[in-house]
């Protein structure tokens, strides 16, 4: 199933090219770079993505997602061999996720 995600300014920027089938977008590419996270969840839910995709360990602490459409695909780190290296796995996690939920990808540190 194909999402359209949102990546977040925190990851890899040509991750967005190795997450096939899904439409991902980048916050600078929506002009959204420096938008706390709180309004970040709400702007992307409000703009019709279905992931958000980040490597802010905290966000799903911070933010209360039961009851709404977007999700969250939360990274354990966002070092660009380790992110690179597991897009496969992170674009699996992306199908996997249901509206208003939380997955955690352990793909080392």
């Amino acid at each position: 199933m194909t999402k359209k995600v949102l990546l977040d300014e925190n990851l890899p920027q040509k991750l967005r090219l190795l997450l096939a089938p899904h439409q991902v977008f980048t916050t600078a590419w929506q002009g959204w770079a420096g938008i706390s996270n709180g309004a970040l969840v709400a702007v992307a839910e409000n703009a019709g993505y279905d992931a958000l995709l980040t490597a802010d360990q905290g966000l799903n602490y911070q933010q209360k997602m039961r009851g709404r459409r977007l999700a969250l695909v939360v990274l354990s780190t966002n070092r660009n061999s380790r992110v690179i290296a597991a897009s496969a796995q992170i674009s699996a996690a992306i199908t996997s996720v249901d509206p208003g939920g939380y997955i955690a990808v352990d793909i080392g540190q």
